[in-house]
Order: structure tokens, then sequence, then C-alpha cells
């Protein structure tokens, strides 16, 4: 009769250490039902469940074990496990696995205590924790970045009640907490689609026209009350563009290069294209300076206002439809079509009232420094990092982005 044994082994990592343990087993022909392994710090946490076939032959295994890891300078605890024990543990491997993912400046110990007490308060077991950002430096730096991984077990009752009490810690702490389902998809996004205002760039470029125009602050007004949901977005559009009649066209050039890209964007769009991810800018800003952007970040696709000029003047007006957020959400669809990608594949990034309806579209609809309306609306945000971090929203370490 086989006996169950779980095997802990903890002390100073050493080259060589799994493969000399595991041979020891291999003589006696011993199963591996699960097995993991931590170093932090040059110290190892290892853990192993056998399953040894022969009884009589446990005592030689563990024995044998016990002189050679003692001999290693190594602390070693072993557990017997009964046959129910481990059939209650195996089946709940089937249970629905999430992910919650902390990101902040600098991790520190509350939030973990309270991310976790969420997370067990709302029946979900954390199976493994996985630190995604680079070792951090232990001189002082104001663009740290900092993120760890739960992977977590169970089903919450109430999945709203628990992207509440995560919201409601990020702001508390200064934290971003993602929950998503652990799926086929969560690493295998293809299309990634940015609206640009606030999101690309930390502008707004029809309040920088307007201040040219001489009318910044109604436009600024407007502009405010449209992203926070309180204004028809085509409707404040069209009274901003006004506003603008008769700007001389030669202030577009100047206004376009003293935008300033948003932090985190040139790294997330370089790594994301040398992955063979497909990129959209899908704004209600206009054309010239979406162009502008796709050229310096080597975008596939731009769909913009275009604005419309007569006798070297802005008129006031744009040309075609206007790129509303029933048009964002239309082209959402429209190029994971033309990509032959899933919508579940598809990401969506922006900060507006008008962003919500692509953002619902998406696979992974993200809230970027939004208005509380919108993160509060969106399943996903990101408030204190840069664009970048959406990268470990897809689960990728810091060290395969570079």
């Amino acid at each position: 009769m086989s006996e169950l044994v779980l095997i802990n082994v903890s002390g100073r990592d050493k080259p060589g250490l799994t493969s000399e343990i595991t041979g020891i087993m291999g003589r006696y022909d011993v199963r591996i039902l699960d097995i993991g392994q931590a170093v932090i710090h040059d110290h190892l946490t290892w853990g192993i469940l056998t399953e040894i076939p022969d009884e009589s032959k446990a005592s030689s295994v563990i024995r044998e074990l016990l002189f050679r890891l003692h001999a290693l300078d190594l602390q070693v605890r072993f557990a017997p496990i009964s046959e129910e024990e481990y059939q209650r543990w195996a089946s709940g491997r089937n249970r629905a696995c999430y992910i919650v993912t902390l990101m902040s400046r600098d991790i520190k110990a509350e939030q973990i205590a309270r991310v976790s007490a969420i997370t067990a308060r709302h029946g979900l077991n954390i199976d493994n924790i996985t630190r995604l950002s680079a070792r951090p430096s232990l001189k002082p730096d104001d663009n740290r970045t900092a993120c760890i991984e739960f992977s977590v077990r169970g089903t919450p009752e109430d999945p709203e009640a628990l992207r509440t009490d995560f919201l409601h810690i990020a702001g508390e702490l200064n934290v971003d907490v993602a929950f998503q389902e652990d799926s086929i998809f969560r690493r295998n996004r293809r299309l990634v689609v940015f609206d640009m205002d606030s999101t690309l760039i930390e502008a707004e470029v029809i309040d920088e026209l307007a201040r040219e125009a001489g009318v910044g602050a109604q436009v600024a007004e407007i502009t405010e009350m449209a992203m926070q949901g309180k204004l028809d977005f085509s409707e404040s559009f069209a009274e901003r563009l006004a506003l603008l009649k008769g700007l001389d066209e030669s202030v577009l050039a100047g206004i376009a290069e003293r935008l300033k890209l948003t932090e985190g964007a040139e790294h997330l769009l370089r790594t994301l294209k040398s992955l063979g991810y497909r990129t959209a800018i899908l704004s209600g800003g206009f054309s010239y300076f979406a162009r502008n952007l796709q050229q310096r970040l080597g975008i596939d696709y731009v769909y913009a206002n275009e604005l419309e000029i007569e006798d070297g003047k802005v008129t006031g007006r744009v040309s075609g439809p206007i790129v509303d957020g029933q048009r964002k959400a239309d082209l959402l669809k429209e190029i994971a079509r033309k990509e032959n990608v899933s919508q579940e594949q598809v990401i969506a990034v922006g900060d507006g009232a008008n962003d919500l309806p692509m953002l619902s579209q998406a696979g992974l609809g993200v809230a970027f420094r939004a208005k509380p309306l919108v993160k509060e609306s969106a399943r996903h945000s990101i408030s204190n990092l840069g664009l970048d971090a959406i990268l470990y929203l897809i689960g990728f370490r810091e060290s395969e982005t570079h």
C-alpha cells in the first residue's frame, strides 16, 4: 500500500538541489503529486507532495532524505497526508481560478493584508503569490513601479461587492487592484485600442486649441463636463468646435510638437509591437494629432475626427461622422473582425465617459486615470501607475518586457 507524504524544505539555495533530492526519491520510484518552489533573497522554500509506492519503504526514503538535507544545512519537515485529505484538496483544484493584481509605486504589508482579507471574506483561497515587477532599489525613486499577482480559487457570491471592496481600498491606499478570471484569453490578447486625449497623451487637444483661440476657459469647462458624462459628447463636441472658428491652421504643428506622451506609453507600445500585437487609436479628438502619434509610436490604425480647414482657417466643424462613444465601440468590433481576433482578445483603454462603450466591448477594458464615473463603471482601472502597467494585467513580468 502506498503512503502520501508532504515534504517541505527551506534554507539557503544551492545549485543542483532539486536534482539531488528528486534523485534520492527516484531510487524508490516515488511519484510526484505536486511540487512548488520559491527563492527570495537566495533563501529557498521548496514543497513537494509525494506518493511512496511501498509503505514499508517510506521510512527508508525519509531517513535518506533527512540525512542528506541535514548535511546540506537545510531544514526539512515531513507530514503524512491521508487519502481523504488528498482527494478533498485535489477536487478543489477544479474550482474557478482568478487573478488578483496589486499595483503600486511600492508594495507595503498593509496593502497585501487588506487585499488578502477581502479575498478571504469573499470565499477565495490564495494558491500562489508572484512578484511581476523587478526587485526594487533601496534608493528613493519617484518613478517606482511594483506589482504582485495573486492566483486565487473559489467563486465569489457577489462579484460586484468584491469589486467595490477592491475599489474602496484602491482609493484609500493609493493602489490599483484588478480582478480577472484566469481564462485562456488573459495572456492571449492580440489587439489594443486606445483613446488619445488624457490617455496616450497627457493633454486634451481641444483645450490646447482653445487656448490658442483665446477661448480656453470656456472650452475646458465644457470638456470636463463631457468627460464626466454630464453632457452628451456629440453635442458638447459641436459646441466646443464652434468656438474654434477662425483659428489659424499654423498653430496645429506647434501644438503637436509640444504634446507630452503619458508615462509608460512608449514602453507599452514598444513592447506590444515586439510581441506582435496590433494597436489602434480610437479618438474623439482630431486625426491631425492622432496621425502624428501614429508615426511616433508605430500604431497600426487611427480613427479620429477630421478637423475642417478652409483658406488656412479652422471652420469650427469636422468633416465626416463624429467619433463618439458608440462609434468607438463599433470601430473596436470592426478592427477585431478585420484582424480575425475575438473581442475577448481585445484590450481597450480610455479615461472619459465616451470611452465606456468600447471598454465594455473589450475582453479587458481599462479606465486609465479616469474620472470617478468611468472608474466605477469600468471593470478595471489604473490610476497610480503609467500606461505600461497594462502589461502586468496580462501577466507579463517586468523582466519579459525590456
